[in-house]
């Protein structure tokens, strides 16, 4: 599955949004969780873009050699797009709106700032 066209898709097409993304940050229209979310996003949508096109293929070849081959790999690729952006989205959201996980960071920073604050 790493190898080849499919490959080269996924890289492209991750680099892509992940460059959209990045511009976004940098100019302020998104924040550091949002970017992070879109981040896992992209990775999975790439992931599911790489394997919806091979095995969309076989199954295509399967069916009908030739034109099954190229009608699966595109309508393969798209909807293992699309099924790997949602997953990648709602683990994001899983990993980054994860109050239990804010909370204590925030406890470990005030934690950290007492600290520094008894020291000096």
């Amino acid at each position: 599955m790493f190898k080849g066209v499919s490959l080269w898709a996924g890289v492209i097409s991750g680099g892509m949004a992940q460059l959209k993304d990045t511009q976004a940050m940098a100019s302020g229209e998104m924040g550091v969780k949002e970017y992070s979310i879109q981040t896992s996003q992209n990775l999975t949508g790439s992931l599911g873009l790489m394997a919806g096109l091979e095995y969309g293929a076989v199954l295509g070849s399967a069916v009908l050699p030739g034109a099954g081959t190229i009608i699966g790999s595109i309508i393969g690729s798209m909807i293992g797009n699309r099924v790997g952006n949602i997953a990648g989205y709602q683990a994001g959201h899983i990993l980054f709106d994860n109050q239990l996980l804010n909370n204590n960071r925030l406890l470990n920073r005030e934690q950290t700032r007492l600290f520094n604050e008894e020291a000096t």
